[in-house]
Formats: C-alpha cells, structure tokens, sequence
C-alpha cells in the first residue's frame, strides 16, 4: 500500500438522523473507535451543520475493508445512510 494514499468514506444521512441515531450512536461510535484503536482509521465524524452526512478517513488498507466495514456499520444497517461512497485519498501535503 502506498502510505500516502487513503480511502475517504463518505455517508449520506436521513433527513432526521439527529432524532433517530439514538438507539444506534453507541454501537456505531464504539465500532469506529474499536477500528481507530486498531489503526484502521485515522478519524472520522460528522458533516454538516445542520448534520447531513459524516465522513471516515481510512489509512491505507485493502478496499475491501472498507466494504466490510460499511456492512457492519449499525447506522447503515438500521436505514440512516441513504448513499454511500468510499474514495481513494492521495495526500500531498
């Protein structure tokens, strides 16, 4: 993998994300710091004011991680992610 390049995932939400991430917020935030402590990700959260989507910064990895993940993601399996989109990331500076 070429250090420089990352995947950038970027989630599309619901209109009422806010109102219904409730019963998911903690299994979906305990995930992302479970792969963030593994080395996984670098960051990731929200987008948006009001929130309208989030994006996730994957270190260079296998794409198909980030599938894998995305399929796991309690947000995307309980309907709150509308779109998806997962992006090579080339970082230059």
């Amino acid at each position: 993998m070429d250090p420089d390049t990352h995947t950038l995932l970027l989630y599309e939400y619901v209109d009422d994300i806010i109102e219904r991430r409730g019963p998911y917020r903690d299994a979906h935030i305990a995930l992302l710091q479970q792969l963030k402590d593994a080395g996984t990700i670098l960051m990731a959260g929200a987008v948006g004011d009001p929130v309208s989507g989030a994006a996730i910064v994957f270190n260079p990895c296998d794409p198909a991680e980030v599938g894998e993940y995305v399929l796991r993601d309690p947000y995307v399996v309980n309907g709150l992610v509308t779109t998806w989109k997962a992006l090579r990331w080339t970082v230059v500076v």
